[in-house]
Order: C-alpha cells, then structure tokens, then sequence
C-alpha cells in the first residue's frame, strides 16, 4: 500500500507543466516592446489645422510645435515663444536628423508662421512641414 501511493504521488508531480519559461519569455518580449516604443510628444494645444488637398501622413518621431489664434507658439504644453523655437530645434536635432512640423491654427496670421518656420530653419532643421486636417 505505501508502495503504490508512493508511485502516485510522483505521477502527480509529473503531470504539471512548469511554466515559468514561458513566463520569462512574456516578461522580456513586454520589457522589450516598452524599450523600443517611438513615443510621439504632442504639443499640449488644440488646433484647428486648415484643409490640403495635398496632404500625406509624415514620420511619427518628429518635433512637433504648435501656432495657436493668440499667437503663441508651444511646444509640449507649454508657451515656448518665438526665441524658445531655435534652440529646441538645435537641441533636437543634435540626436537625430528629424522633421519639424508645424501645427498653425487655420486663424493665425500667416506673418506669424512664417516666422516660426524661419525660426525653425535657423535652428538647423532642413525639412519643415505644415499640418493640415486629412
């Protein structure tokens, strides 16, 4: 009798599956998903981009600023002016060559925008594109 229930026992053992393995696999490919994301910085304001019929999508890792009505330029969610878009934009690019693009509310003065793509050309950026709505 202690013999048999014994050898059940250690069938018991046996018949579970260890999956711990599998476990650290889920847990590196989730480490290795999060390390590699291209997260997409938003300017942090609304605005109402105007119409092209020429619109095509551009790369998501970009540094995105944004021209709002009132005339204020803001990067991340906050005022950065017009004297804040030249060093961003050189600070940024010393990572990587990346797009500037522009989001100008449909409302702002045109005089205004083409400050900031000026500001954003002296600041190194060779590529500076406009948002519009698709």
């Amino acid at each position: 009798m202690g013999r048999f229930s014994q050898m059940s026992s250690e069938e018991n053992n046996e018949d579970g599956i260890d999956i711990s393995p599998l476990l650290d696999c889920v847990f590196i490919l989730l480490i290795f998903f999060i390390v590699t994301t291209v997260f997409v910085e938003e300017t942090g304001v609304e605005v109402d981009k105007p119409q092209a019929a020429s619109a095509v999508q551009l790369e998501k890792n970009s540094i995105l600023l944004a021209l709002t009505e009132k005339g204020e330029v803001v990067y991340g969610g906050r005022d950065i002016g017009f004297s804040g878009v030249q060093p961003l934009v050189k600070r940024m690019l010393q990572k990587e060559e990346i797009p500037v693009i522009v989001q100008a509310d449909s409302k702002a003065d045109s005089g205004l925008l083409v400050r900031v793509i000026d500001e954003a050309k002296l600041g190194g950026a060779i590529k500076v594109s406009l948002a519009t709505k698709n």
